[in-house]
């Protein structure tokens, strides 16, 4: 089974996440920052199946991650989770798909299958 890597600085938000998507049965990876991220995606190959990030990062934004990603050849699927509307547009052609917050947990975890799907 393909992981989750979830990337959100909030360590609140991280764990909730995390404990939902492991309560729904699916395989989680952390990361709190754009660096962890790549370092994760670089040591688990093709172990992850999709990314959930959150778009306010320390130092560089869920943007800068999906922009490295797709820089690096990854393919897989990449979910930006956001309050802010407006950010939207940084995602353009980068093949992410953009859920506003709050998230409910069913949401999350429909989100995240059908990606992994």
């Amino acid at each position: 089974m393909k992981q989750v890597l979830l990337v959100d600085d909030s360590p609140v938000q991280l764990r909730v996440r995390e404990t939902i998507l492991r309560n729904a049965g699916l395989e989680v990876s952390t990361a709190a920052d754009v660096d962890s991220a790549l370092a994760l995606m670089n040591a688990a190959g093709n172990t992850i199946g999709v990314v959930v990030t959150d778009h306010l990062l320390p130092g560089r934004s869920g943007a800068d991650l999906v922009r490295e990603l797709r820089a690096r050849k990854y393919t897989l699927p990449i979910i930006v989770v956001s309050g802010m509307p407006q950010i939207e547009d940084e995602y353009e052609g980068l093949s992410a798909e953009f859920c506003m917050k709050p998230l409910p947990p069913e949401k999350l975890i429909a989100v995240v299958r059908k990606a992994l799907a």
